[in-house]
């Protein structure tokens, strides 16, 4: 009986880890140059850049989104503006919009994104 017991409990524990692991999704996101329509490094004023990304596998509810800047790279002459958004999200995916704007030259900016759910 304990036996049955202990593998009853392995088994929930594993299936409440898996459906855990179902909730949460990551990936990492950079722009620079090498982007088609790449603008953040020219010019004055606001300039902008968006990436699409699509989930693997669609959440069954609206995620909520958490995003990161693990590197950038910016004229060191201006000061170093920048802004980092999530947009349009859904259950199957959301834009991330970079931002700088004013005399900031930003030459390339990455960071890591990640999308939690609950049930």
């Amino acid at each position: 009986m304990k036996k049955l017991v202990a593998v009853v409990a392995i088994f929930l524990a594993l299936t409440a880890l898996v459906s855990a692991q179902t909730k949460v999704q990551s990936g990492t996101w950079s722009v620079n140059p090498s982007v088609a329509g790449y603008n953040m490094d020219k010019n004055t004023g606001e300039r902008t850049m968006t990436i699409d990304v699509e989930f693997p596998k669609p959440f069954d509810t609206k995620p909520t989104i958490f995003l990161s800047v693990t590197q950038l790279d910016t004229d060191k002459d201006a000061n170093s503006r920048f802004n980092v958004e999530a947009m349009s999200v859904s259950r199957d995916g959301f834009t991330i919009k970079v931002r700088t704007w004013a005399d900031s030259k930003v030459y390339s900016i990455s960071g890591f994104w990640l999308a939690h759910a609950e049930k």
